[in-house]
């Protein structure tokens, strides 16, 4: 015992019963100094050629040192011919064309590969989400209370009105998520993830499609990561304004959710 404690001022650590182990100790904070965050953005793009010269100037409007990743998942609308002025322009950093359509999960895994920064992002080429909510995403990473920080929709951010059944699928996605997780999150479908990018690059992914939400959701928590959410805004496209997600993505889901939890 140190000479200036007395017995009353030493914590009390009770000692566990034999048999069973003391619990984990919560992990104290990691914090990244803000002078050296480096964001790796990472793009996966599939025609569209009406948002993508807007979206990459939004993600170059944010004040944060970025790398930005794009990769071209067979674009058959142009929108390969954008990219290429965009990267001559030194508009985009990394920029990576698929042979062959092979899903946003794909062209996620590739832009991944490529990243650099300590912490990642990945940024839907359409306008459904805005760069500008990146420093509140960004915080709790900075501040080292997490590994990685889910940017939710239904936690009271601007949103644009739109499909009914869109949001109860949502909600019973991510409820049904969350069975198998542990975990009590509010959006885990959300594109805005994000993610300390030596536990990102170490996640074992494999999900080819729209199955990335929740593998990469099961991989973090299998992963024991300090998952954060914060409120974001939202601004949904109808399917005359391009969405390419539908009931069928719903249904795969909940055989994603199954699989990556289950079997590994």
């Amino acid at each position: 015992m140190a000479m200036n404690q007395s017995p009353d001022s030493v914590p009390y650590r009770p000692t566990p019963p034999a048999g069973i182990s003391a619990p984990p100790r919560l992990r104290g904070r990691t914090p990244l100094p803000a002078s050296d965050l480096v964001l790796s953005v990472l793009i996966p793009v599939y025609n569209e050629r009406a948002t993508i010269e807007t979206i990459i100037a939004q993600v170059r409007a944010v004040p944060v040192r970025k790398q930005i990743i794009c990769v071209d998942d067979c674009s058959s609308d142009g929108t390969a011919d954008i990219l290429r002025a965009l990267k001559e322009r030194g508009a985009i950093d990394t920029l990576v064309f698929h042979e062959f359509n092979r899903g946003k999960g794909a062209a996620i895994r590739t832009a991944l590969a490529a990243s650099t920064g300590n912490v990642v992002i990945v940024q839907d080429a359409d306008l459904e989400y805005d760069p500008a909510d990146w420093p509140g995403l960004l915080e709790p990473i900075v501040d080292g209370r997490a590994d990685a920080v889910f940017g939710s929709r239904f936690l009271g951010g601007p949103h644009r009105v739109l499909y009914f059944w869109h949001s109860v699928g949502n909600a019973v996605l991510t409820m049904f998520s969350n069975m198998f997780t542990n975990l009590n999150l509010t959006d885990m479908e959300t594109c805005y993830k994000a993610i300390r990018g030596d536990i990102a690059r170490s996640l074992r992914l494999t999900s080819d499609r729209f199955g990335f939400e929740p593998e990469v959701t099961a991989r973090l928590a299998d992963a024991n990561a300090r998952i954060f959410e914060v409120p974001i805004s939202y601004s949904g496209r109808t399917y005359a304004e391009g969405k390419k997600i539908g009931w069928k993505d719903g249904v795969a889901a909940i055989w994603h959710i199954v699989k990556f939890n289950t079997f590994g």
